[in-house]
């Protein structure tokens, strides 16, 4: 059994229960395995259960109570950063605070992952991020001047010049972009990303979190005229699922291809973006199953009378421990 890595993670309180499993496998042998208390004392904790009852989803952590986990944890200053913006994320209920979390959080991650090595900072670079997307796109609508100020203006403020001109910059050095040397009109000269081929997917996946940041932003800030948003709630089969996310894939590509013919003819008003989400919101029922019998089980342990000799009751790692 692996230790649980922090960067596996979308909840943090499965992020907890694997830890906890791990001491219990890691310690099954000693003489006194790892408990409830034991976390508590590192963490400086008076409550024995109090790690319990955060799993469980029975009670959230604050701020200073991250501080203290992130001890326990024995985690670095990086990732326990990590870990308090994981907190945040999981305990969100408002939608637009959850998105904004879930934003900072790839952030946090992929630079980790940069710094560790592990994601090239070359290949870092060229990936473009939502920025460089929409300015690529902007070639292709009316009246825009390629000049920072501007472009801040007609982004909403969204960004800062200085992100502007450096997203431009990237884009006339990898020459997707052209400037013309007498006008100063940008012109595309190859597609953007050509290939997408040994992009990590913890660079996609930030990608994609930004745009989908700016789907929730335009959800509250638009007009309803100005934006389409729609939703539909499906039960499906695994070949059903398929089924649409093919014709999805078809649709997107069909957009594509009939966006750049019309732009070949004439150029755009605005820059839109458009998000396609299809995702399970439920697990398969007999997955469950398993779920509930560790409930009853654990129900069971608490059940355990303190008044049993300790080796047993570590042994059925009760909830009295």
């Amino acid at each position: 059994m692996q230790a649980p890595e922090l960067s596996q993670y979308m909840d943090y309180r499965k992020y907890l229960a694997d830890f906890y499993a791990f001491k219990r496998e890691q310690t099954k042998k000693d003489i006194r395995p790892y408990n409830y208390q034991m976390f508590s004392a590192a963490a400086n904790i008076k409550s024995p259960q109090y790690l319990r009852l955060i799993i469980e989803g029975k009670r959230n952590l604050s701020d200073d109570m991250v501080a203290k986990f992130a001890k326990a944890l024995s985690l670095q200053k990086e990732q326990a950063d990590e870990l308090k913006c994981l907190v945040s994320y999981t305990q969100a209920t408002d939608p637009a605070e959850r998105n904004r979390y879930l934003k900072e959080l790839m952030e946090k991650r992929v630079t980790q992952q940069i710094k560790s090595g592990e994601i090239d900072s070359k290949t870092w670079e060229k990936v473009p991020g939502w920025v460089t997307w929409i300015l690529y796109s902007m070639v292709d609508q009316k009246g825009v001047i390629f000049d920072s100020a501007h472009l801040k203006q007609l982004l909403g403020e969204k960004v800062t010049e200085d992100e502007i001109q450096k997203s431009l910059q990237k884009l006339l050095e990898s020459g997707e972009l052209v400037r013309d040397p007498e006008t100063g009109a940008m012109k595309k000269a190859r597609p953007l990303m050509e290939s997408a081929d040994n992009i990590p997917v913890a660079l996609v996946k930030k990608l994609q979190a930004e745009l989908l940041y700016l789907g929730m932003e335009s959800l509250f800030q638009e007009d309803p005229t100005e934006r389409e948003f729609g939703t539909v709630t499906l039960s499906l089969t695994k070949n059903e699922f398929e089924e649409i996310k093919f014709k999805l894939r078809q649709m997107r590509k069909q957009f594509t291809k009939d966006n750049v013919i019309a732009r070949t003819q004439s150029e755009g008003d605005r820059i839109y973006q458009l998000n396609i989400q299809l995702f399970p919101v439920t697990q398969k029922a007999g997955d469950v199953q398993v779920s509930k019998q560790e409930k009853m089980k654990s129900l069971l342990q608490s059940l355990v009378s303190p008044a049993e000799p300790a080796a047993e009751v570590t042994n059925l790692e009760a909830s009295t421990i």
